[in-house]
This record gives C-alpha cells, sequence and structure tokens, in this order.
C-alpha cells in the first residue's frame, strides 16, 4: 500500500494497521508471496486470514480430533488428541506473536495446519509408513501434500508463508518467517507440558519422578510451566534481533525434560506398549493396498502403474479408529461361532 493511499475497505483497514502497528520484521499480509494460483482478495479478510479459515473447515483439521498424541486410542476423556494438541500451539503461538508484534494471524495458520500431515498412530504410524514407503515419509512433508494436494478441489492454495511454516515446523530448516519460528517453539512447549499431563494422569510418571534440575528452573506446576517457557519466548525475543530463542537456561531445562520424556515416555513405555501392533497394523494395511490398488475409494485411485503414492495418502489421511476398524473388516473374521 502506497504512502497517503485512501484506505476504503475492511480487508484494506486490517493491512493498513498491520503496516502500522507490527514490528518491521513482521510478515505483513499486503506483503505476502502470494498463492501458486492467483485470487481475487477478500473484501474483509486478510491473506492469512483466509489461509486459517480455509484449514479450520478442511476435511483433515476435523480428523485430527481422533488421531494420536501421545496415548494410542487413550479410554479417558481428558487425554489430549492431535486436535487438541494443535489448539494449544495455536493459543501459545498467538500469545507469544501478538506480544513480540509479529502477525497472530499467520502465526495461527500455520499453528493450526502445522499437523494436518499426521498419520493415525502418531508418530508409530508415521514410523511405520517411512519404513514401507520407498520414497520415505514425513509429516511435515506430508502435510504440504495434504493442502496443496489432497484437500478441497486441488488443494487450499494457500499463501507461501503459510506453506512454508507448515513445512518447517520441526527441527532442521528453520521457517523463513519468524511467525513460522514462533509456532515451531510454541509446539515444543506444548508437548512437552502436556505429555508430562497425560503421563502423569496415565499413571506412567509420578511427580517425584520429574527431574529436579529442570523443575527448579521452569516450575513444579503444569501452569507454571509452560507460563516460565512463554515469558521467556517473549523476553528473550523482545528486540527480534535473529531467530526466535530460548534463553539458555530455559533452553537447557526445556531440552533435558525433553530427554527424560523420550527416555520415560516415548520409547519403551506402558504409553508405548501398543505401538508395534499399530505399526504392524499399518504396513498391513499399506501392502494390501499396493497389491489392490482397484480397491481403494475412487479419490485416491491411481493414474499409473504405481499406487504407492495414492496407498500413502489414503492411510495417513486416517483417523486410528477408522484404521482399526478397516484391519478388522480386511483381515479378521466377520463372526466367531463356537461348536
Amino acid at each position: 500500500m502506497k504512502e497517503g493511499a485512501v484506505v476504503t475497505g475492511i480487508r484494506q483497514q486490517t493491512e493498513y494497521l498491520e503496516m502500522a502497528t507490527l514490528s518491521p520484521r513482521a510478515a505483513l499480509a499486503a506483503h505476502s508471496r502470494g498463492r501458486a494460483r492467483p485470487e481475487e482478495e477478500c473484501p474483509v479478510r486478510t491473506a492469512f486470514q483466509r489461509d486459517r479459515d480455509r484449514i479450520i473447515h478442511s476435511k483433515a483439521f476435523r480428523r485430527l480430533k481422533q488421531k494420536t498424541q501421545v496415548f494410542l486410542i487413550p479410554e479417558g476423556d481428558h487425554y489430549r488428541t492431535r486436535l487438541t494438541h494443535t489448539l494449544e500451539v495455536a493459543q501459545i503461538a498467538r500469545t507469544v506473536a501478538r506480544a513480540l508484534r509479529l502477525n497472530e494471524d499467520l502465526a495461527e495458520a500455520i499453528a493450526l495446519g502445522h499437523d494436518l500431515g499426521h498419520t493415525p498412530f502418531g508418530h508409530a504410524g508415521e514410523e511405520a509408513l517411512n519404513e514401507v514407503y520407498p520414497p520415505g515419509f514425513r509429516h511435515n512433508e506430508h502435510g504440504l501434500r495434504v493442502v496443496d494436494v489432497l484437500e478441497g478441489s486441488g488443494g487450499l492454495n494457500l499463501t507461501w508463508e503459510v506453506r512454508d511454516g507448515i513445512l518447517h515446523h520441526v527441527a532442521g530448516v528453520p521457517a523463513a518467517t519468524l511467525e513460522g519460528q514462533v509456532v515451531h517453539m510454541a509446539d515444543r512447549v506444548a508437548y512437552i507440558n502436556h505429555d508430562i499431563d497425560d503421563a502423569l494422569r496415565g499413571g506412567v510418571l509420578t511427580r517425584a519422578e520429574l527431574p529436579r534440575e529442570c523443575l527448579d528452573v521452569l516450575g513444579y506446576e503444569h501452569r507454571e510451566r509452560i507460563n516460565t517457557m512463554v515469558l521467556d519466548l517473549i523476553h528473550q525475543n523482545r528486540e527480534l534481533a535473529g531467530p526466535i530463542a530460548m534463553s539458555p537456561p530455559v533452553r537447557a531445562a526445556t531440552g533435558r525434560l525433553r530427554e527424560f520424556l523420550f527416555t520415560r515416555v516415548y520409547v519403551g513405555s506402558d504409553a508405548k506398549r501398543e505401538e508395534a501392533k499399530a505399526k504392524r497394523l499399518v504396513k498391513e494395511l499399506y501392502r494390501y493396498f499396493v497389491a489392490r490398488p482397484e480397491q481403494l475409494p475412487p479419490e485416491y485411485r491411481p493414474d499409473g502403474p504405481d499406487p504407492s503414492r495414492q496407498v500413502c495418502d489414503y492411510i495417513a489421511g486416517m483417523t486410528d479408529h477408522y484404521a482399526v476398524t478397516l484391519f478388522a473388516g480386511l483381515f479378521l473374521p466377520s463372526s466367531w461361532t463356537a461348536d
């Protein structure tokens, strides 16, 4: 928008407010690198607000409510699912982005879309597909395929900035925008803390087992730890002089707590005792449909001789319950009769 331009529409007013109030390092909706397919602008919503709405209304987003976070198909009402995890990440990302005068709409859109590529059964399903699908499977890369190809009619056509944030929300190459980097950190804050909460609730851990040296820095209660991490992210990055990061003491304590969770919860604990079965289920479904692509739903049937990509798309999109039900229908007797 040029200096002195007349602001007329609702969207233009929002874009003008972003320019006037956000940090010089914030990503501005009016300066987005755009979409793969040009579209007429919405008269009310900015490009990033539109992306947020498209993600929320997608089928992939709705399916997150029945996808595992840590506990496979938990029986309790209060364990996190992939959807509740996503909402917690969005809340944390919005808080940090607003405090740092970054683009809250962009951070929210990335957060809501960051796990759309997850398989049933959490990382166990991801590992299973990675082991049988020849090119390999990574949920962040599949998330981009979900929004680019699989959702809607030829994808959601999201902005470059949201797509970049979805792809780079995992460790490795950081997101190009500070908002995407905020989501990466918010993801870590959310899962470390809610996985402790769920492990305590499930009897996998006791409070006495949590590493005291971490709690001395971060806090002894769930809300204290989240508050410490979020405030640290805000205070450490107030000047926005570099990548989004925690202060050294909080980063060290958070990293140690994450290592503790890998040792005690993510690998070999009671919370993971069913993972081998889940991985076998995913692999069996993959092999079954690769050998019988004609049995795939019509929207997933391949055009060429190699059905593996479409089979991977189909399985990755399943909820835990759907995958179990489908497996039972394909491989188990429909009834058992006694003599």
